[in-house]
Formats: C-alpha cells, sequence, structure tokens
C-alpha cells in the first residue's frame, strides 16, 4: 500500500486485488482473504477492505457465499480487465487529455511516437 499516494486507501485495495487476481494468487473460484484476513495483511482499517470488496462484488468480480466468505466468481479475470479499461478511458485517459492540451501536443505527435517505439 502507498500511504503517500493520492488515491483513497480503498481503491489501493481494489488496485491489490485486482494485482492478485492478474498474477494468478487469487484463482477463479476460489476463496479470496476474509475482510479481517486482508485488512491485517494490507495492514488497514477492516471497514476500507469492506467498502473495496463491496465495490468487487459490484462489479462480479467477488460473490459472498453466506458463513463461509468471498469467492472470485469464474470470470473474476475477464471482469477486472474490463474494469481496468473502463477507468482507463474514464480516468487515465481524460488526464492525459487534460495534460496534452495543456502541453500543446497534438494527438497526431502521439500517435506518430506510438508507432515510432521499438
Amino acid at each position: 500500500m502507498d500511504f503517500t499516494s493520492d488515491k483513497p486507501i480503498y481503491r489501493q485495495v481494489i488496485d491489490f486485488s485486482f494485482g492478485q487476481i492478474l498474477t494468478g494468487a487469487w484463482t477463479a473460484g476460489e476463496r479470496v482473504p476474509s475482510v479481517r484476513e486482508l485488512s491485517v495483511q494490507l495492514s488497514v482499517n477492516s471497514h476500507t477492505v469492506l467498502k473495496a470488496y463491496e465495490y468487487l462484488q459490484a462489479e462480479g468480480i467477488i460473490v459472498s457465499r453466506r458463513g463461509m466468505g468471498f469467492y472470485l466468481t469464474a470470470d473474476a479475470l475477464e471482469q477486472v480487465n474490463q474494469a481496468r479499461r473502463r477507468e482507463f478511458f474514464d480516468t487515465t485517459l481524460t488526464g492525459l487529455f487534460r495534460e496534452m492540451e495543456l502541453l500543446g501536443i497534438s494527438i497526431d505527435e502521439v500517435v506518430s511516437k506510438y508507432n515510432s517505439r521499438s
């Protein structure tokens, strides 16, 4: 966790969870750490982890099984990729366009740079 980041801690917990899914540390259909387990592991408040888990549930990445905990859905990896793409287009790209405008960088310059990378 990067407590110096401008990103809210619950979003950092979400990013951590995404990383666990993308690397295969958490696999589809298996139980993920409980709210308490993850809050201890990351040294954050359990309410913060709960807020992150609520987001993951709303996105269809985890499901709650009464009395058993949280489990990754079968399509969790696909859902993570879709959520990250939405964040890229809604946040990252918007910020990038704002910065390009401030610096006077055209989309043509960006495309040219993109096409010349090795």
